[in-house]
């Protein structure tokens, strides 16, 4: 990972912001701060706080990785193949799920 691009922070915030249908005043009084300030933030011209930016991450409902980085790979995560209902009918899905409990067990260091 590069250093942080505050630019696209504040396109990310933006683009929740719109898509909640907020304009940046309402999302600065919902944050406590100004509209000055909240539109330094989406153009990525002032840094905040890290409580600024705990606030807006609640506020617009999103974790901080997919505000600081943008949407994530699958790979970070567990695909749900075993969740789908044909595997499940399958003889494979209880080797998935033991290779899945295996690798999970690895990765924690048990």
């Amino acid at each position: 990972m590069g250093g942080l691009e505050y630019g696209r922070i504040g396109q990310r915030i933006r683009q929740a912001r719109k898509k909640k249908g907020w304009t940046q005043q309402m999302l600065a009084g919902k944050c406590g701060i100004s509209l000055s300030f909240m539109g330094h933030i989406e153009r990525g011209t002032r840094f905040m706080s890290l409580d600024t930016f705990a606030i807006l991450c609640d506020q617009l409902e999103m974790n901080a990785d997919e505000l600081l980085w943008g949407p994530q790979p699958e790979e970070y995560g567990l695909p749900d193949m075993w969740k789908q209902s044909k595997l499940q009918n399958t003889s494979n899905y209880g080797m998935y799920t033991e290779i899945m409990k295996s690798v999970a067990e690895i990765m924690s260091g048990t």
